[in-house]
């Protein structure tokens, strides 16, 4: 099989459609996708008192879309477009964690596989302030969702989680 080769300053049009273009090189040999899946969406309004003890998971609602390119990103879901490898990334942040609790998990849930963050919030007090920070390359096959949860097991439902909390991803590969 021949490969062709393209030279040129400011490369595109590399495209599947006369409408749109896929890949864009320019003079500096920066690539761009500019049709690439990806998301950024966040919680319109704080979600007081988050949980249940017994450690069933509560999904976070994401209302705010910051952006959506491909609109794969509905009802607190990412919908992966095609099979390919997607970076999945998210920070909740919450307030108000009840130190009595046996531990706390946050969960990064696809279609084929949870992953999970969690701590014991044993800090002699009431954590007033905690994040999770997470990022994960995910396999995903077309149709496949992600979402983020919260879980609390044991002591007093009164975590908040808030407006700066975020869920972004990007097909990658």
């Amino acid at each position: 099989m021949a490969l062709t080769k393209i030279i040129g300053e400011g490369i595109q049009g590399i495209s599947n459609s006369a409408n749109a273009t896929a890949i864009t090189i320019s003079s500096d040999e920066e690539v761009t996708m500019p049709l690439q899946p990806s998301f950024l969406a966040q919680p319109t309004s704080s979600q007081d008192n988050v949980g249940i003890t017994d450690g069933t998971s509560v999904t976070i609602a994401l209302g705010t879309e910051r952006y959506d390119v491909g609109s794969n990103f509905a009802s607190n879901t990412f919908t992966a477009p095609v099979t390919g490898k997607y970076l999945l990334s998210a920070t909740v942040y919450i307030l108000n964690i009840d130190s009595a609790a046996t531990y706390i998990q946050f969960i990064l849930t696809t279609s084929n596989r949870s992953y999970f963050q969690l701590i014991d919030p044993d800090f002699g007090q009431d954590a007033v302030y905690w994040s999770f920070n997470h990022a994960q390359l995910c396999d995903m096959d077309a149709n496949d969702t992600a979402v983020i949860k919260y879980a609390q097991y044991g002591g007093t439902i009164q975590a908040d989680i808030q407006t700066e909390t975020n869920f972004s991803g990007i097909l990658i590969g």
